[in-house]
């Protein structure tokens, strides 16, 4: 019986050398990854870096269109590729967001990443979308928005608290770049929301 215990108590000894090497290479291994991730996105910046400072919005600008939509921003790509990330100028930093729809364009307050504007000239298009930057959500999860900076064409991803609200901002963002009077998209909006409720 006494041998048993001593044989039983001999086999917890641990081989402490061994598993602080093992644990050293994964750190090693982890920290390696994430050097090869942070020289990939400082090399994407350094190749995007003709695109232009982005705008800043207008202090006198005119009013809201529709309440503002306050969700996440998931990021921005060249448009069509949703997997070619646009990271210059702090467009790959997923951040909250607050978008503010105004008749000369769409204001993006970012608490997390620099503020940008895209005037209304810029907009040229807009749709439901299911990923964007290698973020993929739920079918039309994502309000996609389609601009021009510089010679760049850019889709722009967002998702609203209430995601319901995107097929008014579509509807009224698609008027604004036919050309509606801003009165005009907002008042089709609205009329929009009513006929929804009744």
């Amino acid at each position: 019986m006494l041998l048993l215990a001593a044989d039983r108590k001999s086999a917890e000894v641990t081989d402490w050398g061994g598993r602080i090497l093992w644990i050293g290479i994964c750190l090693v291994f982890v920290l390696g990854i994430y050097l090869l991730m942070w020289r990939a996105w400082k090399k994407r910046g350094q190749r995007q870096a003709a695109l232009p400072e982005l705008h800043t919005a207008p202090e006198s600008g005119s009013a809201p269109l529709l309440p503002p939509l306050v969700g996440r921003y998931f990021g921005s790509t060249t448009a069509g590729d949703w997997l070619d990330r646009v990271v210059a100028h702090g467009l790959g930093t997923r951040s909250p967001v607050e978008l503010t729809l105004r008749a000369d364009g769409l204001v993006v307050e970012r608490p997390a990443a620099t503020d940008f504007f895209v005037p209304a000239a810029a907009l040229t298009g807009v749709r439901h979308e299911k990923g964007i930057a290698g973020k993929v959500l739920p079918e039309g999860g994502l309000l996609v928005i389609t601009w021009t900076h510089g010679d760049t064409t850019l889709d722009s991803g967002f998702r609203g608290d209430h995601p319901d609200d995107h097929d008014a901002w579509i509807e009224t963002i698609t008027r604004l770049i036919a050309g509606d009077p801003p009165a005009t998209a907002g008042t089709a909006v609205m009329n929009h929301q009513e006929g929804s409720v009744t």
